[in-house]
């Protein structure tokens, strides 16, 4: 299963990278101090006169107009667009690739709740199968050597157990 997990992995991985830099190199994330992402909340919260909002529950409009409000955008675009890149070169390197796609489903799922379906639902299901293949989502990677040596909360690896010494007294 693990070459299966790779193509997964290596998919998921090419779309984060791509939209990231994509945000990392144009204009209006890091370099126009947000204006990109201060737009996309903008159109967002946004209830028009007839039809239906794009943000289904007002909850978490409420949430991006209190982020506009206090210009959390000149800073956030920042924390989107390096996050984006970061959970990319993991998932292709297979490091971490559980937490990972954790971070990676987070997004997507914030991207939903804004109302932005895209790639996002698909790309949600990726990291989430990866989430639970993550003994294996990351065999052909980094994880292979990783894993064993970090261990998990459980069950500490090579680097964190501590072998029984001799009493010598």
């Amino acid at each position: 299963m693990a070459p299966l997990w790779l193509l997964a992995r290596l998919y998921l991985g090419w779309q984060w990278l791509h939209s990231g830099w994509s945000k990392v190199t144009g204009d209006g994330w890091l370099n126009q101090g947000g204006v990109a992402l201060q737009g996309y909340w903008e159109a967002a919260v946004r209830v028009p006169e007839e039809g239906r909002p794009t943000i289904t529950y007002d909850w978490y409009r409420d949430f991006l107009q209190y982020m506009l409000d206090h210009e959390w955008y000149e800073w956030f675009a920042v924390v989107i667009a390096t996050g984006e890149v970061i959970v990319g070169l993991m998932l292709i390197a297979g490091a971490f690739t559980a937490i990972a796609a954790f971070f990676g489903a987070f997004m997507n799922f914030n991207f939903l709740l804004a109302g932005s379906a895209s790639t996002n639902p698909v790309l949600f299901v990726l990291a989430l199968l990866l989430m639970g293949a993550w003994k294996t989502a990351g065999h052909i990677g980094v994880d292979r050597w990783l894993l064993p040596a970090l261990g998990a909360p459980w069950s500490p690896g090579g680097l964190f157990r501590r072998e029984a010494q001799p009493h010598r007294g």
